[in-house]
C-alpha cells in the first residue's frame, strides 16, 4: 500500500515522539547488560555484528561503508574493526554522542551524524559510500519505505553494494507478550505503543513511552529497492530473534 502523503505531517509528530523515546532509552542501553558495552570497549576482538551478516557482505577492509539508524554504534564500531571506513547516522542526540564516546574509548576511527534517516543526503553532503548497511529493528520505525529506499539508494556509490539485515516483518503480526495474532501484515497504519521500559531491559523506569511502528511487509521492502534503482542479488532468511545475544566473533 503506497504511503498518503496527507499523513506526513502527523507522521512528522510520532517520529518526535520515537525520537523523545529513543533518547531516553540510550543511557538504559549503554549501561546495561544486553549490549555488553563493557565487553566491546575491553576486548578489541569483540564484533556484535552476525556471522552470516559478515559472510553475505564479505571483505570490507577499506570500504566506505554508511550505517544508518544506527544507534549508539555498536555495528558500525564492529564494522570498522573489520576494516572498514565507518560513518554512523541516528537521529538520537544521545545515541551519536554515546556513539562518538564509544568510538574514542576504543580508539576506532569513526564518524557519527545526527539527523533524520529521511535527511541523510543533505546531512552527509551529498558523499557516497561503497557499503550502505542498515541493521536489526531499524526500518519499522520509518513510515514512508519508498522514500526511504530512494535515500539508500542515492547514498550508494557506482558499484556499491546495499545491505539490509532486518527482522521479517511477519513477526510484527503477533503481542509481545501472549504472541498471539495481534496486528495485520497488512495494514500500513502505525502500531502505537506506550509501554514502559525497553526490550533491553523490561523493568527500567522511563517516562516517554509513546512510540509508532510502521509495518512494511516483505513486498513492499523489495519493490521499493527495485524501483529505487536497486538490483536485488539475494534474499536470504535467518532463524534470528531480537532476544537472540550478538555473536562474538
Amino acid at each position: 500500500v503506497p504511503h498518503d502523503p496527507g499523513d506526513v505531517g502527523e507522521d512528522l509528530e510520532r517520529m518526535e515522539a520515537n525520537r523523545a523515546m529513543w533518547d531516553e532509552r540510550v543511557p538504559i542501553h549503554v549501561a546495561g547488560d544486553f549490549y555488553a558495552v563493557e565487553e566491546f570497549r575491553s576486548r578489541a576482538q569483540r564484533l556484535t555484528v552476525r556471522e552470516f551478516e559478515i559472510d553475505e557482505l564479505g571483505d570490507v577492509d577499506g570500504r566506505t561503508l554508511l550505517h544508518l539508524q544506527c544507534h549508539f554504534g555498536l555495528d558500525t564500531l564492529s564494522w570498522a574493526r573489520l576494516g572498514a571506513r565507518v560513518t554512523g547516522l541516528d537521529y538520537s542526540g544521545p545515541a551519536v554522542a554515546a556513539a562518538i564516546a564509544l568510538a574514542r574509548d576504543t580508539g576506532i576511527d569513526a564518524e557519527f551524524v545526527r539527523a533524520d534517516l529521511y535527511d541523510a543526503i543533505s546531512a552527509l553532503d551529498g558523499r557516497q559510500f561503497d557499503v550502505v548497511y542498515t541493521g536489526k529493528g531499524a526500518i519499522g520505525w520509518l513510515p514512508d519505505i519508498r522514500r526511504w529506499a530512494d535515500v539508500c539508494a542515492t547514498l550508494l556509490a557506482p558499484g556499491g553494494t546495499f545491505y539490509l539485515s532486518e527482522f521479517h516483518p511477519a513477526g510484527n503480526v503477533f503481542a509481545w507478550e501472549s504472541l498471539e495474532l495481534e496486528f495485520s501484515y497488512f495494514d500500513p497504519a502505525p502500531i502505537f505503543d506506550d509501554s514502559s521500559g525497553t526490550y533491553a531491559d523490561f523493568d527500567a523506569v522511563t517516562s516517554h513511552n509513546a512510540s509508532y511502528q510502521w509495518q512494511h511487509t516483505l513486498g513492499a521492502v523489495i519493490t521499493a529497492l527495485i524501483d529505487a534503482g536497486l538490483r536485488i542479488e539475494f534474499l536470504h532468511e535467518q532463524a534470528l530473534t531480537l532476544l537472540d545475544r550478538k555473536s562474538v566473533v
